[in-house]
């Protein structure tokens, strides 16, 4: 690493390669200041996780230099990490006033104390040798906010989630007037998020759902059931204002859904009339043309009030012929089969079922291309790192950059760790620091590596098969067994001529191991587990786990 000790350092560790997982570094000679501290799910390739939290390991070693958290936004791939990191630091969280609310619900979870620091749009926080100010942007979350880093070296802008909405719900406008006024001022640097970059054109406004809403209430004779984000607090806003024109009571089902509305009740971002909202018990008591359900399971989720609606296990609402299920979202990339199976569990029942396939029921809360060469022409920045988002994403983002005149040795696709030094003169990539993904497996935090992912892999592809020999403590030979225990790899009663034969092998390992004295049960065990994967594969070409247990009498 550069020890030009006038540089600025910005260290992405998590958001650039992927979607999710955003957390950002900034560190200016002893101060870091950090943006965003969030989440991702696990892939397929991560059985039994439940959620993956970026390594925070360069802060740790650094924690005296950590001096603040600034959020621009309460969605979870920008908060979701903060129960499991911000203990470890003796730092402040800055966000707008719905943010941090969010916050609190989160780590109140988890009983950990937080310093949460309200924050309104045009307020400029002094930290160290940082001035950041919060900028209003449109996103389908209320108090959504860009950043601009001002620091020793130079004008920073990250801008988190965003779109140009001339219609907002909430009537907050993306700030084009303070970003001309910062770009007419010189931006050195500027992080741009790159979720929709793909999309030619412009995002649709959020209030064009409305309508949307409107016209499928009005059909409607039945219950009318909706799943959303929870966080999409504009989209909960349509469902319910649509409720009421119809004259339909709302209830809330699944534990997101409620945190979320009740605190943007409380806050104001929500506008309910009095009697609108009735407890999920209650809604029997209802002419079902008099109900609508709004709930979590937009995207599959296996324990989303949506999916276990979908297959009879929700204890409170059974579907019927009559129902209309709305889906207001997009499946993420990833989600397409668990949102189809759940597509198909609900019209097996015969009830009307609408997606974003079959009506206009979602919008992004993502700037498109022509959105995003507004903000760059605007803020007309010296150097450009595309960030949040898959490398297609970044590249893609790169090249429209250039599309527009950016010199190309200006534009940086990076990578997770990298650290890259901004000084008045230069940016450039200097060197990088650890990184990578964190599991969050129950309570347990990180105990859960390659070499557990891999077993638990083997295991739901291949099964188990545990080989148990009873030793004699006093010589050392075999006096029971062995037997052999099989799970997920054959149903014993149609295979029993392998399993016996499986035995019948183990049995000839053992007595040759009898007769040539090995007694060490690490060779023992080495030497049952290889010869029999060999003879199990050369039978029937499967590869199950083997565990050898032997016991002392």
């Amino acid at each position: 690493m550069t020890k030009n000790t006038n540089s600025l350092k910005i260290i992405p560790l998590g958001g650039l390669g992927e979607i999710g997982k955003n957390i950002t570094a900034y560190e200016y000679k002893d101060n870091i200041i950090v943006v965003d501290c969030g989440m991702t799910f696990p892939g397929d390739e991560m059985p039994g996780i439940d959620i993956v939290i970026p390594d925070v390991s360069y802060l740790e070693k650094n924690k005296e230099k950590v001096k603040g958290f600034f959020i621009t936004h309460g969605h979870e791939d920008h908060i979701g990490a903060i129960p499991y990191v911000v203990d470890k630091f003796n730092a402040p969280i800055y966000g707008t006033k719905l943010t941090n609310a969010l916050i609190k619900n989160k780590v109140k979870e988890f009983n950990i104390p937080v310093k949460l620091q309200d924050v309104e749009y045009g307020d400029t926080i002094g930290v160290g040798p940082f001035k950041v100010e919060f900028i209003a942007c449109s996103h389908s979350i209320p108090d959504s906010a860009m950043l601009a880093i001002h620091t020793p070296v130079g004008t920073v802008v990250q801008t988190g989630d965003f779109k140009i909405d001339y219609t907002p719900i909430d009537g907050v406008r993306t700030d084009l007037n303070k970003l001309a006024e910062l770009g007419n001022k010189g931006v050195s640097l500027l992080l741009c998020d790159s979720t929709n970059v793909e999309r030619q054109g412009y995002t649709l406004s959020e209030s064009t759902i409305g309508e949307t809403f409107n016209d499928l209430f009005a059909k409607a004779s039945g219950r009318i059931l909706v799943a959303t984000f929870a966080s999409n607090v504009h989209r909960v806003q349509q469902i319910i204002t649509a409720a009421e024109k119809y004259e339909r009571f709302v209830a809330l089902s699944g534990r997101s859904m409620l945190n979320v509305v009740n605190t943007a009740r409380e806050l104001g971002y929500l506008k309910v009339k009095e009697k609108t909202l009735v407890d999920i018990n209650q809604v029997h008591q209802y002419p079902p043309n008099k109900v609508c359900l709004i709930m979590t399971g937009s995207q599959g989720e296996p324990m989303s009030a949506l999916t276990r609606i979908a297959y009879d296990m929700h204890k409170k609402i059974k579907l019927t012929n009559k129902d209309t299920v709305i889906i207001s979202a997009n499946p993420i990339p990833g989600n397409e089969l668990d949102i189809g199976g759940v597509i198909n569990k609900l019209m097996e029942k015969d009830a009307t079922v609408i997606y974003e396939k079959l009506a206009n029921i979602h919008v992004s809360g993502h700037a498109c291309q022509e959105e995003l060469k507004l903000i760059h022409s605007i803020l007309k920045p010296k150097y450009f790192m595309p960030v949040h988002g898959e490398i297609r994403h970044q590249k893609t983002h790169a090249d429209l950059a250039l599309s527009m005149g950016m010199d190309k040795k200006n534009i940086f696709i990076q990578k997770n760790g990298d650290v890259m030094e901004l000084t008045k003169r230069s940016f450039k990539c200097t060197g990088s620091v650890p990184n990578g993904s964190i599991m969050v497996d129950g309570l347990g935090v990180g105990d859960v590596g390659n070499v557990v992912l891999r077993d638990r892999k083997h295991l739901s592809e291949d099964g188990l098969i545990c080989v148990v020999l009873t030793l004699s403590e006093e010589t050392g030979k075999v006096i029971a067994g062995p037997d052999i225990i099989s799970r997920g790899f054959v149903y014993v009663k149609e295979n029993e001529d392998i399993m016996e034969s499986s035995l019948q092998k183990v049995r000839q390992i053992v007595a040759k191991l009898d007769r040539d004295g090995i007694q060490d049960w690490n060779s023992m065990k080495t030497t049952i587990r290889d010869e029999l994967r060999k003879f199990i594969y050369d039978r029937i070409k499967r590869n199950p786990m083997i565990l050898t247990i032997f016991t002392e009498v």
